[in-house]
């Protein structure tokens, strides 16, 4: 399992170094005006629909019915169930896109409402989102084949394939001069990477004879059953997006940059969702379903609480160090060309607003998989909505005083709340059970966290006094905080837990 939680993890890092790399760049050329602000409506409204019914719902039904299917009854009718799932994905997307390019504007006015005062820019959303709509087609025919590969336990093309939509946005940049705005340079560049990233998924599955094809539509029991999953799935994945909707809506009534600052600091933010939260989950899903499927519910949970472990382990450095310098990280990161230190700091503290739910936002993805695994898609869309409606309501109460910065601390509550709840709900139902050890686990990394944030927030004040002075000193300083910080959480793992820990983690 840690093999393959490397394979996707490795590939899911170069995806977020290389996003960085692309970040830096939109950062230094679109800056945080409107015309980001336009472009980050556009980049972010086809990602939502993605992650609801692509990633999100889709993954969490698809994957243990396809499991299930070539474990019951064969490779045949698992292919004639991919071949169904493929034909109504191909369609339903078909029919979304052409009602997305027709009522554009209509929709712009509800999900970017406060573009209204300037026609200007509602009119460049409109555009961009034209442009990189199409680009929701695409990835969710990748997810499907990603999710078929993945059960096959080949993970890597899947993973590898957001790096193209890094390279393409960066070639699309380089070139900016070329196109009306770099709004436009950015959206053209989403657009190109979704062809992109079709073609190296289709190519993997096609080597391996299993590239879906058109079928005839019959509801028989497996398709019936995917859609008894699909529908909870979706709502719960609508939590999480729904906010993100919110967080969108309501900041386009903010100043000009709130936007921009959200967008910044979501990406550091999901560099460990997606490393860690995302990798472990995605690997997890499919173990549990084959093992549930061969019931052996004992190793299944075994597998779970395993994941819990390579979770807390590598998200606690990444929440020690956005509560205790999230403004070094943003400044290093982001602040050079059109993107300024104040730009940084308003970056830097929705960070540290977004890092107070960081271990509810990669647990997430684990918690839930002992349902999916189950093809129980409802228990998590209780905790989902509940989580929700908390997350809506501190954003009402906050976004006056804090402003995006309300935004995040209030997602990152709602998280908490909606994994609390799913954790509750799954010890109840005796999928997971809850310990001393689990207790005493918990509290080594507790200890851990808080002595490498105490570590790095003096070490941040000693780079301050003494490379003030440097021209790229804010990224000696984040250098060696990494350094220092590394040497520092090692030390506290090692000493808290003890090497037969590490051993026996790295073994299973």
């Amino acid at each position: 399992m840690l093999g393959r939680i490397f394979t996707v993890g490795g590939y899911t890092l170069l995806s977020r170094l290389t996003g960085f790399a692309r970040d830096i760049m939109l950062a230094a050329i679109l800056g945080a005006g409107p015309v980001a602000d336009a472009f980050f409506v556009a980049f972010r409204l086809p990602n939502h629909f993605r992650a609801i019914f692509a990633e999100g719902a889709f993954n969490a039904a698809f994957v243990p019915a396809y499991a299930h299917v070539h474990g019951e009854k064969g490779e045949a009718s698992a292919r004639l169930f991919s071949d169904r799932v493929f034909t109504l994905l191909f369609f339903s997307q078909v029919v979304l896109l052409v009602v997305a390019w027709v009522f554009m504007p209509e929709a712009m006015s509800v999900l970017a409402p406060g573009f209204t005062h300037d026609a200007g820019q509602r009119d460049l959303a409109i555009e961009l989102t034209r442009i990189t709509f199409p680009y929701l087609l695409l990835i969710t025919l990748v997810t499907l084949y990603g999710g078929m590969l993945n059960v096959m336990h080949r993970f890597a093309s899947a993973a590898a394939a957001s790096i193209l939509l890094n390279l393409a946005m960066m070639m699309t940049l380089a070139v900016a001069v070329y196109f009306p705005t770099a709004g436009h340079a950015a959206a053209w560049g989403v657009l190109i990477s979704g062809f992109l990233q079709y073609f190296l998924l289709a190519g993997d599955l096609a080597r391996r004879g299993g590239l879906p094809r058109f079928a005839p539509l019959r509801l028989d029991e497996d398709i019936r059953a995917f859609f008894r999953a699909l529908g909870p799935a979706t709502l719960g994945s609508m939590g999480t997006q729904v906010a993100m909707f919110a967080d969108t809506i309501i900041a386009t009534f903010l100043p000009a940059g709130a936007l921009s600052a959200l967008y910044y600091a979501d990406r550091l933010n999901q560099l460990p969702i997606g490393v860690i939260g995302i990798a472990i989950g995605t690997v997890l899903l499919p173990e549990m379903s084959r093992r549930i499927t061969a019931d052996d519910h004992a190793g299944a949970m075994e597998q779970q609480r395993r994941a819990f472990d390579y979770t807390l382990l590598f998200a606690v450095p990444f929440v020690a160090a956005f509560l205790a310098v999230p403004d070094v990280i943003t400044r290093a990161m982001f602040a050079r060309g059109a993107f300024t230190r104040a730009d940084a700091a308003a970056s830097g503290a929705t960070l540290a607003a977004y890092a107070v739910g960081l271990i509810p936002f990669v647990l997430i993805r684990s918690a839930v998989s002992t349902f999916y695994a189950r093809k129980d898609t409802a228990t998590p869309v209780k905790a989902s909505l509940t989580g929700l409606a908390v997350n809506m309501g501190l954003k009402l109460l906050l976004m006056g005083s804090l402003a995006q910065v309300g935004l995040a601390l209030a997602t990152a509550v709602g998280a908490w709340v909606n994994l609390l709840l799913v954790l509750g709900f799954a010890v109840r139902a005796g999928y997971l059970e809850v310990n001393r050890a689990l207790g005493r686990s918990i509290a080594k990394f507790a200890i851990c966290g808080l002595v490498l944030a105490a570590t790095l927030w003096l070490a941040a004040r000693y780079a301050a006094a003494q490379f003030g002075g440097m021209r790229f000193h804010d990224e000696v300083a984040l250098l060696l905080l990494i350094g220092i910080g590394a040497v520092v959480y090692t030390g506290s793992v090692v000493g808290l837990f003890g090497l037969r820990w590490l051993r026996g983690l790295v073994k299973g």
